[in-house]
Formats: structure tokens, sequence, C-alpha cells
């Protein structure tokens, strides 16, 4: 038994959570900053919805090169040195996001700061599903991932609780530093999952293509895919432009990040429900009804013109997405062997984030071309019944059978 084998063995798959969690706690705390910050930040630099679009989009942009790279990578390396090189790249430009002097700074830094998220994200996915029963694994995946919607509520009430009038980039300071605190935890305390003694022969034997869709994973991988894509479109027009739209129905800005702290707190239940669920019944019909929840609240939030009501259906809206979402990453590691876990996984999350480029820049190009908030909302509707039906027909493929 190796020294991988042996940590991973030896590791409290307790403690090994928490850690993965308060890595998503981090990400989530900085993804909603910038939906959040949006409202004081824009007029500030004199940014357009298209500008806002882009800056929005371009952290998912680095997402997708590093989520790409970052399971790749680690499936050969290993996931400890990836996932904390991660954290810290993200800490250091969050960091670095306070001090943008102008758009283009802004641009560049949010950049990077995507390139860290995506890196780690493959690899909380993998470690969070190899130290978890197989039986378990989804509501596993599901209880780390609930760090990200438990992050962006902070974001939020933290702006209900600062001093009137203070600055956005206060935000960006707490989430930059928190995450280079993090790190030495995680060098200390987090075990090395992948087993050193079949990495080397078994990735060489298993490139890409082979990883993703070899030993019947077509259909499987193209139908994740197909549900990821349309999922985070959908979750980050809803992150980033969700107080914007709450303002644009008349509301006031103060109380416009209320309904991203709903959103976000609301989903964490969801996570936890539809990752059991989905452990108890299969995915088939606990997604399905994800999915079918969704639809209707996306429906309800679009003809809601009241602070109740915004509330409401943004909870349930978080409850139905993220439940889905987060529940659906342990879903995909069940899909592929241990050892070319980061890259499948990673596959899917940089899928997903292409998805997510495109969801704030079509809430930019709606709301510039003349489209109301609700219209906006409601345009989504189409695109959730796509993910719904992706993850229905997935349910008809068995698990890969592998650790």
């Amino acid at each position: 038994m190796n020294r991988a084998t042996t940590e991973a063995a030896a590791a409290n798959p307790a403690l090994t959570v928490l850690l993965c969690l308060a890595v998503a706690v981090l990400e989530g705390f900085d993804i909603q900053a910038m939906g959040v910050a949006a409202p004081r930040l824009a007029p500030e630099f004199g940014l357009s919805p298209s500008q806002m679009g882009w800056l929005f989009s371009i952290s998912n942009i680095g997402l997708v090169i590093g989520a790409s790279f970052g399971g790749w990578f680690a499936d050969r390396v290993g996931r400890k040195p990836v996932f904390i090189g991660a954290v810290i790249a993200f800490g250091v430009f969050t960091f670095a996001t306070a001090y943008a002097p102008n758009y283009d700074a802004l641009f560049i830094v949010r950049l990077f700061v995507g390139i860290g998220f995506g890196a780690a994200l493959p690899n909380m996915v993998a470690v969070a599903s190899e130290v978890s029963a197989p039986e378990k694994r989804s509501f596993t995946t599901a209880a780390v991932f609930c760090g990200m919607p438990l992050g962006g509520g902070t974001s939020a009430l933290i702006t209900q609780v600062l001093p009137e009038g203070s600055s956005w980039r206060v935000l960006f300071i707490i989430g930059g530093a928190l995450p280079i605190v993090l790190a030495p935890l995680l060098y200390f305390f987090l075990p090395e999952t992948l087993d050193k003694s079949t990495r080397a022969a078994k990735t060489e034997q298993s490139g890409t293509v082979a990883a993703l869709f070899g030993e019947g994973r077509v259909a499987p991988t193209l139908l994740l895919w197909l549900t990821f894509f349309p999922t985070l479109l959908i979750l980050y027009l809803i992150l980033n432009w969700l107080p914007t739209l709450v303002t644009a129905n008349g509301l006031d800005k103060a109380i416009a990040p209320q309904a991203s702290l709903a959103f976000n707190f609301a989903s964490v239940v969801g996570a936890l429900f539809f990752g059991s669920i989905v452990d108890k019944f299969g995915s088939r019909w606990s997604l399905g009804l994800a999915y079918a929840a969704l639809i209707g609240s996306l429906l309800a939030l679009s003809n809601a013109h009241d602070l109740s009501s915004v509330l409401t259906w943004s909870a349930a809206a978080g409850f139905c997405l993220l439940g889905a979402n987060y529940a659906l990453y342990g879903v995909t590691a069940s899909y592929y062997p241990q050892n070319v876990r980061g890259t499948g996984s990673g596959a899917s999350v940089a899928i997903g984030r292409v998805g997510s480029v495109f969801g704030p820049l079509l809430a930019g190009a709606l709301l510039a071309g003349g489209m109301s908030a609700a219209g906006v909302v409601s345009y989504m509707v189409p695109i959730a019944a796509v993910a719904g039906i992706a993850v229905f027909a997935l349910s008809f493929f068995p698990a890969n059978s592998k650790s």
C-alpha cells in the first residue's frame, strides 16, 4: 500500500468534507460578490449592461479553462497539489479585484479568478466522492457544494450589515484573504485520494477521449454535458443578475440583495434534499422533479412584483436549481472510474461553465435589446426543460461499477 492509498484510508472523511466545504463557501462568496457589488460597481466605473455582462462572463471563461485542465492535471500529479494551487490562485486574484483601477484591469483579474475556481471544482468533486461511501456519493458531493450558496448568501448578507456607504471593495478584500488563510490547512489536513500506484499507467492508457467516451460512456458523457450546459447558463444568469433584475422590477436597490439571500440559503436545503433522495431513489424521478419544479418557479418569479413574492419564488428557484445542480455532481462522479474521474468531472464542469459564460451575456444582451426583467426570467423556461429531459434520459444508462 503506497502513501496515497494510506493517506486516503487513514483520512477523516468528515474533516476532508469540511475542508472541501470551506473552499466551496469561499468560491460562492466571490461569485455572488460580483453580482451583489454590481449595482454600486457599475455606476462607479460607468459600465454599460453589456460591459457588466462581460465582467460576469469572463470569470466563467476562466472557469472553463481551469476546469478543463485542473481535473486532467490532477489525474496525473494528484488531487492535493492542484487543489491547493487553485485555492491560492483564486484568493490572490479575488483580493486584486478590490484594487482594480478600471474596467480593463477588472476584466483581466476576473479571468484569473475564474481559472483558479475552475481548477478547484473538479478536484472538489473527485475528493468528496472518493472519501464517501458509494451509496452516499450524491449526498456527500451535494453537501460539499452547499458551501457555494452559503458563501453566496453570506456575501449578500454582509452588504446588509455593513455601514451605509461602505465600498463594494470590502467584499473582495474579505473574499481574497480567506482562501490564502485556508491554504495551509489544506496542506496539512487534506488527504491525497488518487492512488499513485495506478496513476501513471492508467492515465497513459486512458487519454482524454478514451476517458470521456470509452467503455460505453459516449451517451452518458454527452447527456451530462447537455444537462450541465443549460443548468449553469440559468444559474449564472440568476447569480449575477438577480439583484439587478429585482431593481428593474421596481424594488429598492438597498433591498435587492435580499433576493440573493433567499435564492442562496434555500438552495442549501435543496441540495441536501435532492442529494439525499438521489442516493435513495436514483436520479430519474428525483432530478426530473427538480427541473419540473424549477420551470414552475421561474414562471412564478417572472410575474412577481412585490417583495414577498420575489423572495418566495427566488427561494423556490434556488431550492430546485442548485439542489439539482449539486446532486448532479455526485451523479457525474459515479459515471467515471477513479483514475479518470478528474478528467470526466472536469469536462462536465467545463461544459457547464461554457453555459455559465453565455448566461450573463444573454441577460445583458436581452436587457440592452429592450426586454423586461420578467421577460429575461421567463426566457429561461425552455432552457430548463432541455436540462430536465437530458437528465431524465441519462438515468437509463448504468453508472460505472468501479470505485
